[in-house]
């Protein structure tokens, strides 16, 4: 049997696996997801080897791929893929409604290199540094392109001495991570962050970074969700209070990172078996991770007789309540979630984190995603890059808008317009293709968006159709009678219903219809 025949039974199998696991009449989402998961990888992996085999790869010497080879198999890098207009319409839509928000607060732009020296980069996202990507070397600059955008924020506020600033960066990241292409998940990708750096008051620019994500997320109608909260001081605190040793504060927040997609009984044995701690001090953690709530959770917490004994934790809970009461104030506590399951890996964050997760979905759903945003406060990382070690605090969120498209993209019905046409020239017979460029002139002198077709003599039918297959709302028809007369008629597309217009009145007429 062939490695291919073998993939095929494995995918049979696992196929069968799924079916029986969602047909059970309790079924179990983390179970069915995870099964899911292997099932995509099987096919990923016997379509990897069928285009191998098309290429030569299979077995002896390829023949070398020369231009025009019809041999060749094209296909996107591993985790990548092609938008076509459709996708692109949608994409430039999600984020123009992001930039408009962005603005709303006040933010303006910047740009940073799509890479970096590879030592800017290290020893800031924790277990996370093994999916940076490495370039070769580069004229002696050993380089890697950047895994998200607050590191190269960090170090464009540190190199230019910037010591307040409020920014958003739209652009593309780039991590050597297993993809999920259904769930959204990429090797490149966009990231949308709003960021605010400064020396302000407490909670107040956290504050805003938690509306910020709530109004984004309501306004492109992704679903129902929650902004789950958490602190990393009282994160510390917590482990400390359950007993483990400050060097192992890190390497047991990345276990606790793992409770949003793995249950608490594989944490648990992670944290035991490859992570060294103690059962009783694990089982501890376990009591508070569970925990969530709001303000009354706060209360609760601060009464907790083993963290009332730690500092940093309670500054870590003297700044969620504040939080709260600032979260209630600009109408979004309802949409969050103190939540002390949440730990957020990265290594630069010192105090509030936040990660938006949508509800709702199901787990053996291809289209399931999980968290769309995420971010918290990095006071320390500044400075790491500021030449005289000139601290900058910040606070900022990331918006996972590649899970956002996904979503959308399944939920989109029927065809999405791809154009901007507002109104097409037409003629209705031979010779008057002249005409329609003088026409066609005018309009785009006016700033109205038109088109017309780049044949001579196209039939009028075959124009209206093109008019009606891209949605543009409006047609000018040209006739030689009409003409004579200084007249054209307008067509409206959807009604079909047509009206004279006259030649000098035609821009007016077309302003009014468009914002009618």
């Amino acid at each position: 049997m062939t490695e291919k025949d073998t993939l095929a039974e494995s995918i049979n199998i696992q196929g069968d696996v799924v079916r029986k696991l969602k047909s059970a009449s309790k079924p179990d989402k983390a179970k069915i997801n995870e099964e899911v998961q292997k099932l995509l990888a099987l096919k990923e992996k016997l379509k990897q080897l069928q285009l191998d085999d098309a290429n030569g790869a299979g077995g002896g010497s390829a023949a070398p791929v020369e231009p025009g080879n019809r041999n060749l198999s094209l296909k996107t890098a591993k985790g990548t893929r092609d938008y076509g207009p459709e996708a692109m319409a949608l994409r430039q839509r999600v984020l123009e409604q992001v930039i408009r928000v962005f603005r709303k607060h006040g933010a303006e732009t910047i740009d940073t290199p799509v890479f970096e020296l590879k030592e800017v980069l290290t020893g800031k996202y924790g277990e996370d540094s093994k999916l940076i990507y490495d370039l070769k070397d580069q004229g002696g600059e050993i380089l890697a392109l950047r895994y998200d955008l607050t590191v190269p924020f960090a170090r464009y506020v540190g190199m230019g001495n910037v010591f307040n600033i409020k920014r958003y960066h739209i652009a593309k990241v780039y991590r050597r991570d297993n993809p999920q292409i259904t769930r959204g998940r990429y090797r490149e990708f966009y990231q949308c962050d709003f960021d605010i750096a400064g020396t302000y008051d407490p909670m107040l620019p956290d504050a805003e970074c938690v509306k910020v994500v709530a109004e984004i997320l309501t306004e492109l109608g992704v679903g129902d969700f929650v902004v789950k909260l958490n602190h990393r001081k009282l994160l510390d605190g917590m482990f400390e209070a359950c007993g483990v040793s400050a060097d192992k504060f890190r390497t047991a927040c990345s276990s606790v990172d793992k409770l949003d997609k793995t249950p608490w009984d594989e944490v648990r044995r992670e944290m035991i078996d490859e992570k060294g701690l103690d059962e009783a001090t694990v089982d501890r953690i376990g009591e508070y991770v569970r925990l969530h709530g709001g303000a009354e959770l706060v209360d609760r917490l601060a009464q907790d007789e083993r963290l009332s004994r730690i500092k940093g934790a309670m500054e870590g809970l003297e700044d969620m309540r504040l939080l709260l009461q600032y979260c209630q104030i600009l109408q979004v506590a309802d949409r969050v979630s103190f939540d002390l399951s949440l730990a957020r890996g990265l290594d630069y964050y010192t105090g509030v984190i936040y990660e938006a997760v949508l509800q709702g979905t199901d787990a053996g759903d291809e289209i399931a995603v999980g968290s769309v945003a995420g971010g918290g406060r990095y006071d320390n990382l500044v400075g790491m890059f500021n030449p005289k070690r000139k601290q900058v605090p910040c606070v900022g969120v990331s918006i996972g808008v590649e899970r956002i498209f996904s979503i959308l993209e399944a939920k989109a019905a029927g065809k999405t317009r791809t154009n901007e046409t507002e109104v097409y020239v037409a003629s209705a017979h031979k010779g008057l293709h002249l005409k329609r460029l003088e026409i066609l002139n005018t309009l785009w002198s006016a700033g109205i968006k038109a088109e017309h077709s780049y044949k001579l003599n196209p039939k009028l039918l075959a124009q209206l159709q093109h008019c009606e297959e891209y949605q543009i709302p409006f047609a000018i028809v040209l006739g030689d009678g009409e003409l004579s007369r200084g007249v054209v008629k307008l067509r409206e597309i959807v009604t079909r219903k047509e009206e004279e217009v006259a030649l000098d009145a035609l821009v007016d007429e077309i302003r009014k219809r468009l914002v009618a």
